[in-house]
């Protein structure tokens, strides 16, 4: 596994979790008080998300962190 494919998982688990919730990515990034470019990035696995925002994304969305950190599948 390299950076870019755990990038895109990352991305892809937001990405899942956000729409199960119906929030758009705009709504989302008002929440997080971030860019709906950086949400998108995000989800396009095109820009790498600090621990610290990793763990206030899955408070914002009530998840457990470890939901956005799985990657059981990439193995």
């Amino acid at each position: 596994m390299n950076k870019k494919t755990l990038l895109k998982k990352f991305g892809k688990n937001l990405k899942i979790e956000r729409i199960k919730q119906d929030l758009t990515q705009e709504k989302l990034a008002e929440k997080m008080q971030v860019s709906q470019n950086y949400i998108a990035s995000i989800e396009c696995g095109n820009a790498n998300m600090s621990l610290g925002k990793v763990l206030e994304l899955s408070q914002v969305l009530n998840i457990n962190i470890s939901y956005l950190l799985d990657f059981s599948d990439l193995y």
